[in-house]
């Protein structure tokens, strides 16, 4: 599996983490339903690994909290699981195929959900300051407990949310080229494999 950080890695990280504070902030201000902020993370965990994809989320959240959203710092953890989920998707050549991509989406979204209602209920009543909260004040018609208002709330926007991220990775790494992308830890496993020459002469 992956995980050295070569040079092109030590180069995306940083400039993962602004593509996902910036995208995490638009969506915030707009107050969308859904995050979009770890489309760098899921970028830098199939090329580079588990590790790499894992370090990028949690320095992504780490950073953005302490420059303008001070909640995200507490949900530094799930984006770092996010990444690194990511990269073993990644290893194991999920990236190659769109059923398979938006297969990993969905598994993440969920994980990503059971994570992340716990800390949304008990550390901020289910209110973020983000336009999820609509989803939460929803559930809350429907029960009085904050984690399972939560928990509806992150299992209505996770899952699209990071089907809509790892589409949209899909689709940069289908921008790439193969000798771009062969130079990442684990840019085989995301690559086409190569066509095997035609072996002998065909008789006529």
């Amino acid at each position: 599996m992956g995980t050295t950080f070569n040079t092109l890695t030590l180069s995306l990280i940083p400039i993962a983490i602004v593509l996902n504070i910036v995208m995490g902030q638009i969506v915030n201000t707009l107050r969308i339903p859904l995050y979009l902020d770890s489309i760098g993370t899921v970028l830098v965990g199939v090329l580079a690994g588990p590790i790499a994809g894992g370090l990028t989320g949690l320095l992504s959240n780490v950073i953005w909290g302490l420059l303008t959203n001070p909640v995200g710092i507490w949900f530094a953890p799930v984006a770092a699981v996010i990444g690194i989920l990511a990269g073993l998707f990644g290893a194991r050549g999920w990236f190659r195929k769109l059923p398979n991509t938006v297969l990993a989406g969905l598994i993440t979204g969920i994980i990503a959900a059971l994570l992340s209602a716990p800390i949304s209920a008990y550390v901020f009543g289910g209110v973020t300051g983000g336009g999820s909260d609509v989803l939460v004040g929803f559930f809350r018609t429907v029960t009085d407990n904050i984690v399972t208002a939560s928990l509806g709330q992150g299992i209505v926007s996770d899952p699209l949310d990071k089907l809509i991220t790892f589409l949209v990775v899909f689709l940069v790494l289908k921008g790439m080229s193969r000798r771009l992308l062969v130079r990442f830890p684990q840019g085989e496993r995301t690559a086409e494999p190569r066509r095997k020459p035609l072996i002998g002469r065909v008789e006529r």
